[in-house]
């Protein structure tokens, strides 16, 4: 695996990681989810596993996530499209030709739908896992605390236990509102493929659903699983969806 830096004079740098050769035809990028990073469970599933069939892997971290050298100032939606395009652009430039396959969790998952829609990318291919469709919601009712936190300060500070403490700011929390995937999300003629867990504690599994019927994208269903999908043989099923998604 390559750990490597894409330099963006005068913006913030983005940390990845990358199991890609001149020979890959078909390159997947992922997108992490909130509070989490390039070196989540999932990612590293599919670092290790994806090369085997011939497939490059890049994950990177967003702002404020992971190795990202920013805070929560930098932690916009605008600003996760930003650099999911720079990331891409590196591997076109890299392996000029070769296809790129979308792999987003949760939160990556919302950022991915967005850059499909608000770039207008025709024809995309999207794998998205525990997709958090509805995210605006999750920071429309915050907890009394929460809310004097933001009336004070102008953000708060969520602890993840896989991550760093996330600043998550009120512009951010507006940003989310403006890119409400339920109001404005467009296919574009992608080709989208789901995976949620029926038991997910985070993102309503009927919401999930709801969304798949808007835009007729195949979704499939993990009995009782959780939003990261960790019970037993829903990492295994995530692989197995996602390889058959890419045809091999």
């Amino acid at each position: 695996m390559r750990k490597g830096i894409i330099k963006r004079p005068g913006s913030y740098d983005i940390m990845f990681n990358a199991e890609i050769n001149m020979d890959n035809k078909t390159v997947v990028v992922i997108a992490h989810g909130f509070g989490s990073s390039k070196e989540s469970p999932t990612a590293q599933m599919l670092m290790n596993e994806l090369p085997e069939h011939g497939i490059g892997v890049m994950a990177f971290d967003f702002p404020a996530h992971g190795e990202s050298s920013v805070d929560g100032e930098f932690l916009t939606v605008e600003n996760c499209i930003d650099d999911l395009m720079d990331v891409e652009q590196l591997v076109r430039n890299q392996n000029p030709g070769v296809e790129v396959v979308y792999f987003g969790s949760s939160f990556g998952a919302y950022i991915t739908l967005n850059y499909i829609f608000g770039c207008r990318i025709r024809g995309a291919r999207a794998f998205l896992r525990s997709a958090a469709v509805n995210m605006p919601e999750l920071f429309r009712n915050p907890t009394q605390e929460e809310k004097r936190f933001l009336e004070k300060n102008g953000y708060v500070i969520l602890d993840y236990d896989n991550g760093r403490p996330l600043k998550v700011t009120e512009e951010f929390i507006s940003d989310l509102q403006e890119h409400d995937l339920f109001e404005r999300f467009k296919k574009y003629g992608a080709d989208i493929r789901m995976i949620h867990g029926s038991g997910d504690e985070t993102i309503d599994y009927a919401r999930a659903k709801e969304f798949a019927e808007m835009h007729d994208i195949e979704m499939t269903t993990v009995d009782n699983g959780d939003h990261r999908l960790s019970i037993p043989g829903a990492p295994e099923k995530v692989l197995s969806e996602m390889l058959e998604f890419l045809n091999v």
